[in-house]
């Protein structure tokens, strides 16, 4: 028999009494017990305030032992009389045992909303495994090059971010046929960063890169050079100015001339396939979290070997999954091409924190901005080049350029401006446009627009009726796959997207006792009134806003500090940070 005497806790003693059975070692395990109030009061008996004794046979060790494990046991299962009447049998069979985890509602949805936030655009699953598995894994196997591994050739081109020659490889190696070297001038180490993501992530977006490494020399600076595979050497900027454009494309795609007439609904298919091709590499990018923040048609090259269109020149881009060649207030870019906010996010979006926290809150900072319909802004003016002759040229697309700052980049506007007197030319461009009811306009209006979150992005282009007809160059067998589940997708992601963005705009009306966006976007301008008829609550939200921006201001501030202090961190070796 085991006693438990407790003061303090109740008013008399407890005796906790194991069923008559046969005689275990243990006196508690697997027994039930009837526990019975004292008849003596607690007062009366000269007991310390907690003591349990145990009886049972054996010699002193295993009685010791025993009456420890009785102990644990005891208080285990016999002591909550605070929520059980005295006399009650508890027995150990008839405790909660857990079979495993329990599925509720409520677990599944927050499951289901932590696993959609790790995958969403641009990843911070896929973010984490990248950056801290296969960059680390690449750095340490990859092989070292240097300038003397190479027969530089003939120079290819030259931009802003270096110059590009062909290249052969002067001894025997891995790299065989023709290659492309490039002496990158500037934010090098970045291009070579940005490039094996692209080629880890999405390889088939961008021009087959191989290696980069840091030419060290005594008598020069050290120079970044970059290589790849020589895919071809014809851009479609190239491509734009011939004068049999878009049918020079049919035949580099095809490889022969199609048996049809010639004539806009021919051009068109050429122009549709070019153009789906631009989006699938565009979206390649985006879904990785890497703004190119440089598209035109002299950085899009045509692959001899695949046939098709691909993005070279990531010098300007932006890796927003870590913050790398991203500074607030700082934008690289072609004004030609640009769009009208120049900025791929808000100059009050704090400086990029330490790769982990960056990639951890990419996606948020992602919806906020939406910073990859810069690109696709770029990519509509490349749409239009190839709908109007006319626009090919420098000084057409600048004459353009400011006629759609005149509408207020409205191109319905401008359409109705120009229409009423434009020559045979712009003429064809539009009815190339209004084919299949004018689907083909629709998808550009949707695409240049002046507000960035108005525009579609590159996923959901793809989906466009415009692309419905295969054009000329049949899908592969995954592009079809994930082009139909993209169709599939799209108009439920789509309607509850508006939906939200409907809710949210609707609760800014003054009809709701709020103030739409750009109601906000005019508060923010301008100073608290302090005449005393002006109105409490205006004043009141100016001065929120005003606290805010003080707050942003700082918070980049420390920021800014903090990353000019920042220590050399173990992953800052694979991870470029500054030239």
């Amino acid at each position: 028999m085991a006693t438990v005497a407790t003061s303090g806790i109740g008013a008399g003693l407890t005796k906790l009494q194991a069923n008559k059975a046969k005689h275990n070692k243990s006196l508690f395990l697997g027994h039930g017990f009837r526990i019975k109030p004292s008849s003596l009061p607690c007062s009366s008996r000269k007991q310390p305030p907690f003591q349990v004794f145990a009886l049972g046979g054996g010699g002193g060790s295993e009685w010791v032992l025993d009456s420890i494990h009785n102990l644990f046991v005891g208080v285990g299962v016999g002591l909550p009389c605070t929520v059980m009447e005295c006399g009650d049998i508890i027995y150990r069979s008839t405790l909660p045992k857990s079979n495993g985890l329990t599925l509720t509602v409520p677990g599944a949805v927050l499951a289901l909303s932590a696993l959609s936030y790790l995958w969403a655009t641009p990843g911070v699953a896929p973010g984490f495994f990248d950056m801290f598995v296969l960059a680390f894994v690449e750095r340490l196997f990859r092989p070292t090059y240097r300038k003397d591994d190479f027969v530089v050739g003939k120079k290819l081109g030259e931009g802003s971010f270096g110059v590009v020659y062909r290249a052969t490889p002067s001894k025997p190696s891995s790299m065989e046929g023709d290659l492309v070297l490039k002496k990158a001038t500037e934010y090098g180490a970045v291009e070579i960063w940005m490039n094996e993501r692209v080629r880890r992530a999405c390889a088939s977006s961008c021009a087959d890169f191989l290696y980069g490494f840091l030419e060290s020399s005594s008598k020069k600076a050290p120079e970044y050079w970059l290589i790849w595979r020589f895919e071809g050497d014809a851009t479609l900027a190239d491509l734009l100015q011939s004068r049999e454009f878009p049918y020079n494309v049919e035949t580099l795609i095809l490889g022969e001339v199609q048996d049809l007439p010639k004539g806009v609904e021919r051009e068109n298919r050429i122009i549709q396939t070019i153009m789906r091709q631009l989006l699938f590499a565009l979206d390649g990018l985006h879904s990785t979290g890497i703004v190119h923040r440089d598209i035109k048609p002299q950085n899009i090259i045509f692959s001899e070997g695949s046939r098709t269109f691909k993005i070279i020149d990531l010098g300007a881009a932006a890796d927003l999954r870590v913050g790398i060649n991203y500074i607030p207030k700082e934008f690289l870019l072609d004004p030609r091409y640009a769009a009208p906010e120049q900025y791929i996010m808000s100059t009050q979006t704090p400086s990029a924190p330490s790769a982990p926290v960056a990639t951890a809150l990419s996606p948020v900072l992602w919806q906020l901005n939406l910073p990859d319909r810069f690109d696709i802004y770029s990519a509509g003016l490349i749409f239009l080049q190839m709908a109007f002759p006319g626009l090919r040229t420098d000084n057409g697309l600048i004459q353009f350029n400011r006629q759609l700052k005149r509408c207020d980049y409205d191109l319905v506007t401008w359409r109705k401006s120009v229409e009423p007197r434009c020559g045979p030319e712009l003429r064809r461009g539009f009815d190339l446009l209004d084919l299949d009811g004018g689907i083909g306009w629709e998808l550009l209006t949707s695409m240049v627009r002046y507000k960035a979150r108005q525009r579609l992005s590159a996923k959901a282009a793809l989906t466009h009726p415009f692309f419905d007809r295969e054009g000329l160059l049949a899908l592969s067998f995954m592009q079809n796959l994930r082009l139909q589940l993209l169709r599939a997708t799209q108009q439920d992601y789509g309607e509850a997207a508006k939906w939200v963005t409907e809710l949210m705009a609707k609760s800014g009306t003054e009809k709701d006792g709020g103030f739409t966006e750009a109601q906000l976007l005019e508060l923010k301008e301008i100073e608290p009134k302090k005449k005393k008829k002006a109105n409490a609550q205006r004043n009141a939200l100016a001065s929120a806003l005003k606290l805010q921006r003080k707050i942003i201001k700082t918070l980049n501030e420390s920021m800014d500090e903090l990353s000019r202090r920042r220590k050399s961190i173990w992953w800052s070796r694979w991870i470029p940070r500054e030239e």
